[in-house]
């Protein structure tokens, strides 16, 4: 577990890698956790299923393998649709932002 300082904030907060982005199934690419979150704001039932269900934990695996957020990789496999995940990953953001000094 990496000990959150405001720089490791920062930094999960922050853009990846064009080839480490996110690809949904309806078509999006996403780079950050804000861009994560308006997703599952906005995604279709169908979508969230596809990327997380009985098989797959595919949000999950991109927090905790490419932004690094252990504890919300863990909070996105408790959820259980996208109003779930979008919460969980809207209140983390808050969090990061405030532990990361930004407003």
């Amino acid at each position: 577990m990496v000990k959150m300082t405001r720089s490791v904030a920062k930094a999960m907060l922050g853009d990846v890698s064009e080839e480490k982005r996110f690809w949904s199934s309806d078509g999006r690419y996403l780079k950050n956790l804000e861009e994560l979150r308006d997703a599952l704001n906005q995604m279709a039932d169908e979508t969230f299923s596809y990327h997380s269900n009985e098989n797959k934990t595919d949000f999950s695996n991109w927090v905790k393998d490419v932004v690094g957020d252990e504890t919300l990789a863990r909070d996105l496999l408790k959820c259980a649709n996208k109003e779930q995940g979008a919460k969980a990953v809207a209140d983390r953001v808050a969090w990061l932002k405030a532990k990361a000094g930004i407003f």
